[in-house]
């Protein structure tokens, strides 16, 4: 008897075997697309919200700069109005704080009017409390200085009283 002969050729699987392996990469190669595929959309969404928050919150810091003037011309709006002979000043006064909150309304900036709701850290700054037999604990009683949101974010709370409730 005689050994047989090892070959240098390496043995070939049979037809089934190999097609079935074939069919087990495209298989792989095909998962490997659609999860190629699934990332770059699932990227490219996430990177168009970057871009729409950054552009909806560009002007920020602008108009947080503006805020300090509109209350100055209010302030001086409710002095004039107070003259008796500075009725022109005080529709000047109008008219000019009409036309910066108008400015403002169209970049999305929206005042934070809270007296007579609940108290919220979030919006509101306390900058002190009074007495009251007719409004709740807790709840706002005047606003010292307007608070304003962008795009409900908010760009600076409300500084308000709040009610401590009935005297003791």
């Amino acid at each position: 008897m005689t050994d047989p002969i090892p070959s240098s050729e390496p043995v070939q699987p049979d037809a089934p075997t190999r097609i079935a392996e074939l069919e087990g990469q495209v298989a792989l190669l095909k998962d490997t697309v659609l999860r190629s595929n699934a990332d770059q959309q699932n990227q490219q969404r996430r990177h168009q919200r970057e871009r729409e928050e950054l552009r909806k919150f560009a002007t920020a810091g602008l108009l947080e700069d503006l805020l300090p003037a509109l209350d100055s011309l209010s302030l001086g709006l409710d002095s004039a109005a107070k003259q008796t002979d500075g009725r022109a000043v005080a529709e000047g006064f109008r008219m000019a704080v009409g036309q910066l909150r108008s400015i403002l309304s169209a970049q999305g900036l929206v005042e934070i009017s809270p007296v007579g709701q609940p108290f919220d850290p979030s919006r509101h700054e306390a900058v002190g409390s009074e007495p009251s037999a007719d409004i709740a604990e807790g709840t706002v009683l005047r606003v010292a200085r307007s608070g304003w949101l962008l795009h409900e974010r908010v760009v600076r709370p409300a500084a308000v009283f709040v009610s401590a409730g009935a005297a003791k």
